[in-house]
C-alpha cells in the first residue's frame, strides 16, 4: 500500500479547480467551497479521534473480519452459517463493486488539502466521490438495524464516520451524503438477496 498523492506538496490547485475536473460541474464548486470552511472550522478537533474514527470504518477490517467468521461458521458440525453472517458479506461485496465503479466514473480528486497520512489499498481509492468509509458505515449500521441492533447506536457512529471524512480534509460533504446514501441502497440490496437465499437453500438458519 502506498501513502496517498493527493497532498499540499503534490497539489497545489485550490479545491474549487479540483472539483472542476469532475463531472460534478457547479454543484462540485460549491461542494468544494463549503467542505473546505468545515474542514477550517473544524481543526481544532483532536486528529486523534477522526483517525480513529477512521479506522473503524476501514474496510480492511470490515470485509475480512465477517468473511473469516463465516469461513469458520462453515467447518461446524451444523454446517448451517447465520444469515447475518452471509448479509452482511454480501452487502460489503456490493459495496465494493459499486464504490469502485462510481470512483472510475466521475474521478473526482480528493481535496487539496488531504493529509499525506492517509493510506490507499487500491488505485481507485486516489478518487474521491462517493466516500466509500460513508457508505460502508451506513451499510453496516443500515444492515445491522435491520436485525434487530440498537440503531440509534448504529447510526450515530455511522455519521461520525462521515463527518470525520470531511473534517480529516479526505472527502468533500457531496462523497460523504452520496456514499450515505449508496450504503442505505446496498443494505436494502443485500436484504433482497438474503431473502431469495433463505428461500432457496438449506444452509442458513434463517
Amino acid at each position: 500500500m502506498a501513502p496517498a498523492s493527493t497532498s499540499p506538496a503534490a497539489d497545489h490547485r485550490p479545491p474549487q479547480a479540483l472539483a472542476k475536473s469532475t463531472l460534478l460541474g457547479g454543484v462540485g464548486d460549491l461542494d468544494a467551497a463549503v467542505s473546505l470552511r468545515l474542514h477550517a472550522f473544524f481543526l481544532p478537533v483532536p486528529r486523534l479521534l477522526l483517525k480513529a474514527l477512521e479506522v473503524a470504518g476501514d474496510g480492511r477490517i470490515w470485509l475480512p473480519v465477517p468473511i473469516s467468521l463465516l469461513l469458520i461458521s462453515t467447518t461446524t458440525s451444523s454446517s448451517r452459517v447465520s444469515p447475518l453472517l452471509v448479509g452482511l458479506v454480501v452487502g460489503l461485496v456490493l459495496d465494493i463493486a459499486f464504490v469502485g465503479l462510481a470512483k472510475l466514473i466521475f474521478r473526482r480528486p480528493r481535496p487539496a488539502y488531504n493529509a499525506a497520512d492517509m493510506y490507499v489499498a487500491v488505485a481507485v481509492d486516489h478518487w474521491s466521490f462517493p466516500s466509500g468509509h460513508s457508505s460502508r458505515a451506513f451499510l453496516v449500521a443500515a444492515f445491522l438495524a435491520g436485525s434487530g441492533l440498537p440503531c440509534e447506536a448504529l447510526y450515530l457512529w455511522a455519521a461520525a464516520t462521515s463527518a470525520s471524512r470531511v473534517l480529516l480534509g479526505r472527502h468533500y460533504v457531496l462523497d460523504v451524503v452520496a456514499g450515505a446514501w449508496l450504503g442505505v441502497l446496498e443494505a436494502w440490496l443485500s436484504n433482497l438477496i438474503l431473502t431469495f437465499l433463505c428461500g432457496r437453500g438449506s444452509f442458513l438458519v434463517c
